[in-house]
């Protein structure tokens, strides 16, 4: 009697939403079950289930960024299973291509797919056929799902009720309702009082920070605790315009009454409004996002003590452009946030190039020049390979700034910026890939 080839199964289940899974037995254990009994049925035919267990619980069937079904798909590729055992095929995707590319990736590896309530097979024509069919109506009734959910919550939004999440600054939600939390509101009301009497943002974010006010920190429906951080600018703006405090509820553009206590007054809400659209030229010059008028070529690189980037920006004076690398810290927080706010872009770029020029000119780099062309570039004379990496220093001054640029973010890591200098450090690598790319630059001798 002929012993029957065993056959190693996988189960996968899925369910799109977290409710329920606390249980003792969830929707996820009742699909393994389903799953094992079925495999324990075909154990004549050799089938033996894996011990592993691919359970995504709160992962929607929509994607393939599940992280069970990642693992699931690195164990087939591996040759670990041979067989898939689903419950319903919308349990390993609802998307017609994801299942096409799932499908794929069985074929190539000789995995075959069962389904334990829909019985078919997917190395035949009309099992494929099938399954095509399921898939489509599965994707179908995912569609129509989602309409749904966006028609539900755009009507609740009419009505003004609070759709969940996040709740705002100000508010703690109870019974699915926004009531206004007594300490947060108070700081609510002082922000829009303070600006309205005087508008000078880093004043009151310096003095709420200085007081430890934070974002909102809430606790999930899951007992997962969000703790807040330190506001800056951008967080104040953001309350500043939302109209939830004087009792809109926003959607997509549209305001509605909103079920929830206001908790300021329109006027002062619109006086805020005002101050903020019309702010006076400094406060529209300091707050205004700006992009250089040149390259700045050491932006991504430069970080202060404390990790924070600096970003080029610029200014205009007549006819005359200054440049200057900013810290966000002094964007986003205020002048006095940061030890040092800005530099002046020319200044600093002249500094960081004549350093790498002093580096290319170096005996250690041209040494290893030497040493490393006849790997790279055997059919080019040490001699010529040599004066192609210092021709750099030579035509530096006649590269565009996105070519110097690159140059610059080949061989340079990162520059840290100190109140009494900066400090380079270089990459490991930085000037093999500079003359890996210079030499490939060059033509061939031999051919020559």
């Amino acid at each position: 009697m002929t012993t029957p080839r065993r056959l190693r199964c996988a189960i996968y289940t899925r369910k799109s939403t977290e409710e329920g899974l606390d249980q003792a037995f969830n929707s996820l254990d009742a699909q393994r079950d389903a799953c094992a009994n079925y495999i324990a049925s075909q154990k004549p035919e050799g089938w033996v289930m894996l011990p592993d267990h691919y359970d995504d619980g709160g992962y929607s069937g929509g994607t393939m960024e599940r992280p069970a079904l990642q693992r699931l798909l690195k164990a087939v590729q591996s040759g670990q299973v041979d067989i898939i055992v689903v419950y319903k095929i919308d349990r390993l995707s609802r998307s017609l291509s994801d299942f096409a590319k799932l499908v794929d990736i069985f074929d190539a590896h000789q995995v075959t797919f069962v389904s334990v309530t829909q019985s078919f097979n997917t190395t035949t024509s009309m099992g494929r056929l099938t399954l095509n069919i399921l898939l489509s109506f599965a994707q179908f009734e995912r569609e129509v799902a989602g309409e749904r959910v966006r028609d539900k919550i755009a009507a609740s939004r009419q009505r003004g009720m609070w759709m969940g999440g996040m709740p705002p600054y100000g508010y703690d939600v109870v019974d699915r309702k926004l009531v206004p939390n007594p300490q947060e509101a108070a700081i609510v009301r002082e922000m829009f009082t303070r600006f309205a009497a005087i508008p000078s943002m880093a004043t009151l974010l310096r003095d709420l920070r200085a007081r430890g006010v934070t974002s909102k920190s809430w606790t999930t429906r899951n007992g997962k605790h969000r703790l807040g951080k330190l506001i800056d600018k951008g967080y104040i703006y953001r309350l500043f315009k939302s109209p939830l405090y004087i009792g809109i509820a926003a959607y997509k553009g549209n305001h509605y009454p909103g079920e929830h206590e206001p908790i300021i007054d329109r006027s002062l809400w619109d006086q805020v409004q005002r101050l903020i659209q019309t702010g006076s030229p400094r406060a529209k010059r300091q707050y205004a996002p700006r992009t250089t008028l040149a390259p700045s070529i050491l932006r991504g690189l430069l970080v202060s003590m404390e990790g924070r980037a600096f970003t080029p920006q610029w200014t205009k004076r007549g006819t005359k452009v200054y440049r200057y690398y900013v810290n966000t810290d002094a964007i986003k927080l205020g002048a006095d946030s940061c030890e040092v706010r800005r530099l002046p872009a020319g200044e600093l770029e002249q500094l960081v190039v004549q350093q790498l020029r002093n580096i290319l000119r170096s005996p250690e780099v041209l040494g290893h020049a030497v040493r490393e062309v006849p790997t790279l570039r055997p059919d080019i004379p040490e001699a010529k390979a040599i004066d192609a990496l210092q021709s750099i220093d030579v035509v530096w001054e006649e590269l565009f700034p996105a070519e110097q640029a690159r140059i610059i973010q080949t061989v340079i890591k990162r520059i840290t910026v100190r109140k009494d200098g900066v400090s380079i450090e270089w990459r490991n690598d930085g000037m093999s890939r500079l003359l890996h790319t210079t030499l490939r630059q060059l033509p061939n001798e031999k051919a020559a």
